[in-house]
C-alpha cells in the first residue's frame, strides 16, 4: 500500500504549468503581463515566491508599491529597477478565475554574469550592401507609457546608429538599444542585446507555409480555450492572405465569436518585399463536434495556393489517467497477495497460529472438549500400515512437541467398556479425529469405524486420514465401505516416515485445530 499510495502522489503532479522564461539586466525596467487570462475588470492576484518566502502582491496600498518598486496596473505588474530582491517565480491570475493562471521565472542579472550570455539577447540578419535597420525589440514593457526614445550603443559602449544604407560585414558585432519611459516624473530604462551579424550573400527566398505539417493531430481538451497558430514567408507585394477553413468553409476573423482566426504580420529583416504572416485559430471553448471537424490553413497569393490540414483529438484528462493506474496497482496488489497466499498458506496459518493462539485470537477453550485429537487405527488395505513404534512416535511427536491433548484407546479408555461405545466417548470429548493405518489390524479398529461411522458423518467430526503412499496408490475401491465415506469427509495427508519430515508434521497440524496448551517447541528436527 505504501508503494501504491507513492506512486498516485508522483503520478498526481505530472501536469506542470508552463513557465514564462524573463531576463532583466540590473536596475531595468520590466513589466509582467497575465496576458492569457482575459482582464474583465477584477482584481489580479500577484505572488512571488523567492527560495522559502512567498509575497503577495494583491491589493496593495500606493506607498507600499513605492517602498517595494512596483507598479500594480490591471492585469499587469511594473518593476521599475530590477533587483536581485525582485527575482524569483511569480504567478498571476483574475480573482474571479481560478482556472486561468499564469507564471514567469523572472531572473536578474548584471553584465558580467554569465545569464547575460543568453538573456535578452535577440538575433538579426543582414546582407551586404544593403539597406540594414536594427530593431529593438519590445517585449515586456509597459506600451501605455510615454516613451521619451531609444538609443543605441555597442557592447563596448561606443555609440551607434541604427540605420544603414550601404551595411558592411565590419558592422556585425553585438548592438544594446535601451528604451526610456516616463512615470511620475522620473525616468526609467530598459535595454536589450541585438546581435547583428551581416552575410555576404543573399538566400533564395523560400515562400510557402512551414507550420503546422500537414495531417497533424492536436490535442485538445473538451470545455477548454486552443489555439492553433500557421506560419508562412509570403512576398508583400503580391496581395498574398493567409486564412483558416473549416470544412471548405471560411472561419471568420471576429474574435467575438467561439472561434475565429486572428493575423499577424512582421518584417522580415532578411529579404525586402518578404514578410511573415501567422494566422491563429483560436477556440474559446472547444465543443465534441469540433472533433469530428477538418480544418485547414491556406495561403493564396497570386504565384502560388498552399494549403495544410490539421485535425482535432480529445486528451485524456488526468483522472483517466489517475483511475487506469489505480485500478493497475489493485489488481497487481490483489494477484501477489492471492499468490502468496496459495503458496505459503500453510506456513502463514501455523505462523499466525503459533504467534497468536496464546493471546486468545483463536480461543478453542468454549467447546469444553477434553481433548484435542483422537488417535483411531484403521486396517490397511496394503501391508504398509504404521507399526506399533511409528503410532508411539505419532502420538508423543503431537503431545511433546506440539502441545496437543491426545486421546489414545489403549491408554485413555477404561477396560471393561463397549469398544464402540468407547470409541463414541472418546470422539465426543475430542475436537478431531486421525485415523492411522495399521497392520495387522488392532483392536478396536475398522470394524468399530463400520459401526460408528454414521455417527461420525451426523456429527460433522473433523477427520484427518493418514495413509502411506502405497495405501495412497491403491484404488479407492479397495477400502471398505465405512472408510469410503468416512474419506470423502476428510483430510488426507500421507505419511512419510519418521521425523525429520517437516512437511508431513506442517500438513498434519495445518488440518488439526490449534492445540489448547502452549506448544513445548517448534519441530524442526526430531528423532522419536
Amino acid at each position: 500500500m505504501f508503494l501504491l499510495l507513492s506512486f498516485l502522489a508522483v503520478i498526481s503532479g505530472i501536469c506542470p504549468m508552463t513557465t514564462k522564461e524573463v531576463y532583466v539586466r540590473t536596475g531595468d525596467l520590466v513589466m509582467l503581463q497575465c496576458g492569457k487570462c482575459k482582464y474583465d475588470g477584477t482584481v489580479v492576484l500577484w505572488k512571488l515566491e523567492a527560495g522559502q518566502k512567498t509575497q503577495l502582491y494583491s491589493n496593495m496600498s500606493a506607498s507600499e508599491q513605492q517602498r517595494l518598486g512596483l507598479v500594480l496596473f490591471q492585469d499587469s505588474l511594473v518593476i521599475l529597477s530590477a533587483t536581485l530582491n525582485h527575482q524569483g517565480n511569480y504567478s498571476c491570475g483574475p480573482l474571479r478565475n481560478t482556472g486561468c493562471q499564469m507564471e514567469f521565472r523572472l531572473t536578474v542579472y548584471s553584465e558580467l554574469s554569465r545569464e547575460a550570455e543568453f538573456g535578452n539577447r535577440y538575433s538579426q540578419t543582414c546582407y551586404k550592401n544593403q539597406t540594414c535597420e536594427l530593431n529593438c525589440p519590445e517585449e515586456n514593457l509597459p506600451i501605455l507609457w510615454e516613451l521619451l526614445g531609444i538609443a543605441w550603443h555597442k557592447d563596448n559602449g561606443e555609440i551607434s546608429e541604427d540605420y544603414f544604407l550601404n551595411v558592411d560585414v565590419e558592422k556585425s558585432g553585438v548592438y544594446i538599444c535601451t528604451r526610456s519611459f516616463l512615470y511620475s516624473g522620473q525616468t526609467y530604462n530598459t535595454s536589450f542585446t541585438v546581435v547583428l551579424d551581416v552575410q555576404t550573400e543573399k538566400p533564395l527566398t523560400n515562400l510557402g507555409i512551414f507550420s503546422p505539417m500537414n495531417g497533424k493531430v492536436f490535442e485538445v481538451e473538451l470545455g477548454k480555450t486552443a489555439e492553433i497558430t500557421c506560419t508562412a514567408l509570403i512576398d508583400s507585394s503580391d496581395g498574398s492572405s493567409l486564412f483558416w477553413l473549416r470544412n471548405d468553409e471560411f472561419v471568420e476573423n471576429n474574435d467575438t465569436l467561439r472561434y475565429f482566426y486572428n493575423d499577424t504580420y512582421s518584417k522580415n529583416t532578411s529579404v525586402d518585399d518578404v514578410i511573415w504572416v501567422s494566422a491563429t485559430l483560436v477556440f474559446r471553448e472547444v465543443l465534441e463536434e469540433d472533433l469530428s471537424a477538418k480544418f485547414s490553413c491556406k495561403l493564396e497569393s497570386a504565384e502560388l495556393t498552399r494549403f495544410v490540414s490539421v485535425t482535432l483529438d480529445k486528451t485524456a484528462g488526468p483522472s483517466a489517467v489517475i483511475l487506469t493506474a489505480c485500478v493497475a496497482c489493485i489488481v497487481v496488489v490483489m494477484a501477489v497477495i492471492v499468490a502468496t497466499y496459495v503458496k505459503f498458506k500453510i506456513d502463514v496459518t501455523l505462523f499466525l497460529r503459533d504467534k497468536l493462539g496464546s493471546s486468545g485470537c483463536q480461543n478453542n477453550k468454549s467447546d469444553e472438549k477434553s481433548y484435542d485429537a483422537f488417535l483411531m487405527c484403521y486396517k490397511s488395505v496394503t501391508d504398509e500400515g504404521l507399526s506399533e513404534e511409528d503410532r508411539k512416535c505419532l502420538a508423543s511427536t503431537l503431545e511433546d512437541e506440539f502441545g496437543y491433548s491426545i486421546c489414545l484407546f489403549d491408554r485413555d479408555v477404561l477396560p471393561g467398556q463397549v469398544a464402540a461405545q468407547a470409541v463414541l466417548d472418546c470422539i465426543e470429548q475430542s475436537r478431531a479425529v486421525v485415523l492411522v493405518p495399521s497392520f495387522p489390524d488392532p483392536e478396536p479398529g475398522s470394524a468399530v469405524l463400520s459401526a460408528i461411522h454414521a455417527s461420525l458423518v451426523e456429527r460433522k467430526t473433523r477427520l484427518i486420514f493418514i495413509n502411506t503412499e502405497q495405501t495412497e496408490a491403491s484404488a479407492s475401491g479397495s477400502f471398505p465401505e465405512a472408510l469410503q465415506l468416512l474419506s470423502k469427509a476428510g483430510n488426507s495427508v500421507t505419511w512419510k516416515g519418521r521425523p525429520p519430515c517437516t512437511s508431513f508434521w506442517k500438513q498434519l497440524r495445518y488440518h488439526l485445530p490449534a492445540p489448547q496448551q502452549t506448544p513445548k517447541m517448534q519441530l524442526l528436527s526430531h528423532d522419536c
